[in-house]
């Protein structure tokens, strides 16, 4: 859901030919097999062994309707891996509408057995995104921000250092993989 672009990670799936993608995204493009809306999948119950929405909840209106619909289209036993945004700055600026804490995308994918979870990045990359916005906003300049993100670019090597239980309250986005449980 939301392959119009592969995400970090995702292209050893397109490049499985024992794994079937079905790319789907709100626009067509050559990632896109599937012109959809994740509220609203066009594929029948239980359909798919797994969903892969990387980086896609925070652009949609409803959270929990498209986390329903991943239920719904996922065979038993399915697995889903989403990732979310949390300690982030807005993009996509008018598309952008929700972040999550660890436990809210948990309680999003309530109906799944917790596989893993865990933050995708953690308060170092924080560090320099708000960096990067704060200098973008004083000076009113985008390249003014990239700039000084870059100067910081070494604090995103501190992630490293975190522990996961604590990078999770201050990540810069969460991960769920889990296993449809009824």
């Amino acid at each position: 859901v939301g392959g119009g672009s592969i995400g970090a990670g995702a292209e050893a799936l397109y490049e499985d030919s024992g794994v079937t993608v079905i790319g789907s995204d709100i626009y067509g493009n050559a990632n896109t097999d599937l012109v959809a809306d994740g509220h609203c999948i066009p594929l029948a119950d239980g359909s798919v062994h797994g969903v892969w929405i990387q980086a896609v909840l925070e652009h949609v209106l409803e959270p929990h309707r498209v986390a329903r619909e991943i239920h719904r289209v996922l065979g038993v036993r399915g697995v889903v891996y989403a990732e979310t945004p949390f300690m982030q700055q807005v993009h996509e600026g008018a598309y952008d509408f929700s972040r999550f804490t660890a436990s809210g995308h948990r309680w999003l994918f309530r109906g799944f057995d917790q596989l893993d979870a865990g933050a995708t990045r953690g308060p170092g990359t924080v560090m320099i995104w708000s960096i990067r916005h704060l200098v973008r906003a004083i000076f009113r300049s985008n390249k003014a921000g990239t700039a000084a993100a870059m100067a910081f670019f070494w604090l995103r090597y501190l992630d490293r250092l975190t522990d996961g239980r604590f990078a999770a309250d201050s990540a810069s986005g969460v991960f769920f993989l889990g296993r449809k449980s009824r």
